[in-house]
């Protein structure tokens, strides 16, 4: 058994209240629930208020979906398997779409509510997000308009009004309006031209975004069976896929898996030491002045290391669930509109952000599942750029993670499946061969070494750790045997390097025949074997204090022969020199362009504050360095460049013009 007076080993020890609750997408980046809205359910049907004028003219109805991708969007073909999915939607048809962050899912339902009659309606868990979404589509053109708590009475009543006219092409709601029989009237007055469900992993209950107000959007094609559907996510494995389909009751569905790579971000993993201080030396010396997310695993961690940056001269905010919502509302348009923002959060933040020009994302604790780090780094390099994913991690992760596991709620079966998510992502972290061929293969698909990840630059030694694998057992075997003791990894490690510390001496384990015969390794090894067992599932992580226990593997390797092979971390490679890295955005431009481009990034700023929306709303990098490349002399050569459609033209081609005229 355990010993009463078992030391807690070297983490921190998070209380449960310091982490995110399950509905953390909600109003102003808050946590409020999607159901306080008037005492009359916000819907009024018998006394509209008049209908407001679009923002825009309709679309022209008859249009092809390549005349609105040309005419709205600026864009002359589609990408990938774009083309094929909008058909499908514009037919009638009902799609399950996979495809990674930045992959362009949105056009995917935009397109076929422009082209179809009546109004497109998104489902999405994204409230504090959704007038971002409305500004971006305004800025082309198209009428959109969103019904969530975040709106006074008056604003509902007009948006209702503006969908029963059929005076919108988009209408954006959370999952949660779904379940009031008012919003189902109201859908019931107007003409529907397709359901979006975006993030609609959320409907998983084995994912890691589960949202149970997902689990009722069957209904919709109970209710509106020959309205056609589209479901998005940029990840789900196939047993997340059948999960989607079989619980939104897609099972006509036509299924577009796109390929999960995303060959412009590199992957790295590197061993934790001081964590806040080696994310310092990261931005300092590879994303000076970039924009990033860095993920924490609590609230006081993301407070200290926003602290600890703006401390050292990086600008940084922080985003967390213990913030009043002003505050998170605030941070989270300010990281939205300001260029080379950092902000430290929680996995609370990120789900939906459409910032393209996102240069890293580090975790600076180890993620709960593989799905969770993909879609997490996937926030970075949505604009195709040169973007890093990074994260340290080390013993005490797993530790941790372990802890978490069997002090979580729910039953065996839900605890086991917690248990093979970690497994996969420890995997990930300790593998010896590509990461990104790792990360496909998760995902059900293959590819090939990128030369381009932290393994494959610099490719870890594998030794034998059979010996030091046995000593380590050996050591908490004893302990339970002839002491009835269980300790944490660090005073473990102690007796093996033969410390006689007031602890070590206390409890006599000096007297152990195992102390000392460790001194072959430094503490640091011993921890990274200790890290490694625990991954491998030879050791396992019991109780309060997260005290070592043998495994039925374990006694394999102690009793049967079995051979434990290692990862040994690989001397830290120099890092990219600065003047390599830098000016990202400027990737692709000849020297002489580079002084346009920054001119037009600074006219792009200047549009975006006066009209109050992030600068990408206004254009993408990708747009500004193909205006600059082009160099367009008239408002005709500069509506060929992609992704200026016809509102963006009139409304900002005088001014892109005067900015390239400037000397």
């Amino acid at each position: 058994m355990s010993n009463s007076g078992a030391t807690a080993p070297d983490v921190d020890d998070f209380p449960p209240e310091d982490y995110p609750p399950d509905d953390a997408y909600a109003s102003g980046g808050g946590y409020v629930a999607e159901h306080d809205f008037d005492d009359t359910g916000g819907f009024h049907f018998d006394d509209l208020a008049p209908a407001t004028p679009g923002r825009a003219a309709p679309p022209a109805r008859g249009e092809t979906a390549e005349d609105v991708l040309r005419r709205v969007f600026g864009y002359d073909s589609f990408r990938g398997d774009q083309a094929a999915i909008v058909e499908q939607v514009v037919s009638g048809g009902d799609a399950l779409v996979l495809m990674p962050t930045g992959g362009g899912k949105s056009l995917c339902y935009q397109v076929p509510s422009l082209v179809r009659p009546g109004v497109g309606v998104v489902v999405s868990p994204l409230i504090a997000l959704m007038q971002d979404q409305v500004d971006a589509l305004s800025a082309l053109g198209v009428r959109a308009g969103f019904l969530n708590s975040t709106q006074s009475l008056d604003e509902r009543r007009t948006v209702e009004a503006q969908f029963v006219a059929g005076e919108l092409d988009l209408l954006y709601l959370a999952p949660e309006r779904l379940r009031l029989e008012a919003t189902l009237r109201l859908l019931d007055r107007g003409t529907v031209a397709l359901f979006a469900i975006d993030e609609a992993h959320c409907v998983s209950q084995w994912g890691h975004d589960f949202r149970p107000d997902y689990l009722a959007l069957s209904l919709l094609h109970e209710r509106w069976p020959d309205v056609p559907r589209i479901a998005l996510t940029a990840t789900a494995t196939e047993k997340t896929r059948a999960e989607i389909v079989e619980r939104l009751d897609l099972g006509g569905a036509k299924q577009f898996v796109s390929s999960f790579d995303r060959p412009n971000i590199q992957y790295r993993i590197e061993s934790k030491n001081r964590a806040d201080r080696q994310l310092l030396e990261f931005i300092r010396a590879e994303h000076p002045g970039d924009a990033g997310i860095v993920y924490c695993l609590s609230r006081n961690s993301v407070e200290k290391t926003a602290a600890l940056l703006n401390e050292n001269g990086v600008r940084a905010v922080p985003y967390h669930a213990g913030l009043d919502n002003r505050t998170r509302a605030e941070n989270q348009a300010r990281f939205l509109r300001e260029d080379g923002l950092i902000v430290v959060a929680t996995i609370a933040f990120g789900m939906g952000i459409d910032k393209p020009d996102v240069r890293f994302v580090a975790h600076l604790d180890l993620p709960k599942s593989v799905e969770g780090y993909y879609q997490e780094t996937g926030r970075a390099g949505r604009d195709g750029q040169p973007s890093t994913a990074w994260m340290v991690y080390g013993l005490n992760d797993v530790v941790q993670q372990r802890k978490m596991i069997d002090s979580s709620e729910g039953d065996a079966a839900h605890r086991r499946q917690l248990q093979l998510h970690l497994d996969a992502m420890l995997a990930l972290c300790e593998t010896v061969g590509c990461r990104r061929v790792q990360l496909l293969q998760y995902f059900g698909q293959s590819g090939r070494a990128c030369g381009n990840c932290d393994v494959c630059l610099n490719p870890p030694e594998t030794w034998d750790g059979t010996v030091p694998a046995q000593k380590l057992l050996s050591t908490v075997l004893r302990l339970k045997r002839e002491r009835g003791q269980a300790f944490g990894a660090g005073h473990v490690i102690d007796i093996l390097l033969g410390k006689a510390n007031p602890k070590i001496t206390q409890h006599r384990h000096h007297e152990l025949s195992v102390f000392g015969i460790g001194t072959d390794l430094r503490d640091t090894e011993w921890r990274g074997v200790v890290r490694q067992l625990l991954a491998g599932g030879l050791l396992a992580v019991q109780g309060e204090y997260g005290v070592l226990a043998m495994t039925d593997a374990g006694n394999e390797v102690l009793f049967e022969g079995r051979q434990v092979p290692m990862r040994r971390e690989p001397e830290r490679a120099a890092r990219p020199a600065r003047a390599a890295r830098s000016a990202k955005a400027t990737v692709d431009l000849a020297a002489s362009d580079v002084p346009v481009f920054e001119r037009l990034r600074a006219w792009r700023a200047a549009t975006a504050k006066e009209q109050g929306v992030p600068a990408y709303v206004v254009f993408h990098d990708a747009t500004l360095r193909d205006i600059v490349a082009r160099k367009p002399g008239s408002l005709a050569e500069l509506g060929s460049v992609g992704g200026v459609g016809e509102n963006k033209l009139a409304r900002y081609g005088e001014g892109v013009l005067a900015a390239l005229a400037e000397d």
